[in-house]
């Protein structure tokens, strides 16, 4: 999304598209197709091949590396299954993961046809709909936290924690801040869909107000939370500074718990991520989003997701 290349590969194939074009003939006919989309005539209409054969392979990648993530699951999940090494609920689980797996990838190309459509009465720069983007980005944050939740419950033996109602109330607070965590994350994919990285471009403030005159500008006012780019950044900054203030409460409350010393690890891990991924967020927002730093920034909401769910898996209770 960062490199504006989602809608250089206007069809898609599950095995065809994987061989690309290699002769002049076979780009040219690939330009070709893309020319008859509104990205091409409206933004890139002075495009030469040559900077489209980057996007192409921007796409390219993203789509092969899909696939090269599917056969991670499905190979391995076959083999397993084949040998008897998987239990009954572990089956289950194989399979509800390739499932995702599956479900994602058209996923992404109904999301990439929101972009293709024509839209006579917009004038607007053509783009996927950022509901869909949220959707595919959420599937695979899904992906991803049931991955490293079923990875972490089989390598990390659980902890026989006293169950006191400090504890109690620890493990709560650890879950309502992981998902509020995962809700920051996918709440930068509508900043994304709508370039509202670029609408302020000044911290803490939003120019020169704490709250922008344009916040409500759209009606109905439901609208403004996921269609208008000031609402949308504005959400994303008060999740932002709240996640990071869930993650500081609750390592200053875990030091009143005695914790064992990989749990006590993963609680300042998740502080010390939380306060790297606020400094990237507040860079990107003021170097007005750089590509290589907004996608660091992308990647450092997964690591602060996954120090998360770390915590979350080393305060599971044990099984009576």
């Amino acid at each position: 999304r960062l490199t504006e290349s989602g809608l250089s590969m206007v069809d898609w194939h599950l095995v065809k598209e994987m061989k690309p074009p290699r002769t002049q003939q076979e780009w040219e006919a690939e330009f070709q197709k893309y020319q008859q989309f509104p990205e091409f005539k409206i933004l890139n209409h002075d495009m030469t091949l040559t900077e489209f054969k980057f996007i192409w392979y921007m796409e390219y990648s993203h789509r092969m590396w899909g696939r090269v993530v599917g056969l991670a699951y499905v190979l391995p999940a076959a083999y397993f299954w084949r040998k008897g090494w998987l239990s009954r609920p572990m089956k289950g689980c194989v399979l509800a993961l390739c499932g995702l797996v599956c479900f994602q990838g058209l996923l992404g190309w109904y999301m990439v046809k929101s972009g293709l459509e024509e839209k006579p009465d917009s004038f607007d720069i053509p783009r996927v709909s950022q509901y869909r983007l949220a959707a595919h980005l959420g599937s695979a944050l899904v992906l991803y936290s049931a991955s490293l939740w079923t990875g972490l419950s089989l390598l990390l033996p659980r902890h026989k924690l006293p169950e006191t109602h400090q504890l109690l109330r620890l493990r709560q607070f650890a879950h309502g801040t992981t998902a509020l965590i995962f809700l920051t994350a996918l709440s930068g994919a509508f900043v994304a869909g709508l370039d509202a990285g670029l609408v302020y471009n000044s911290f803490p403030k939003m120019g020169e107000r704490w709250i922008p005159d344009d916040l409500l500008a759209f009606s109905p006012v439901l609208r403004n939370i996921f269609e208008n780019p000031t609402t949308v950044q504005f959400d994303h900054r008060i999740l932002g500074i709240a996640s990071a203030a869930a993650v500081t409460a609750l390592y200053l409350f875990s030091r009143k718990i005695p914790l064992p010393r990989r749990t006590r690890m993963a609680v300042t891990s998740l502080l010390a991520v939380a306060c790297m991924q606020v400094g990237l967020g507040i860079s990107t927002l003021l170097l007005y989003v750089p590509t290589p730093l907004a996608a660091t920034h992308q990647s450092g909401s997964l690591a602060l997701l996954s120090m998360a769910l770390w915590l979350m898996s080393e305060l599971r209770r044990v099984p009576k």
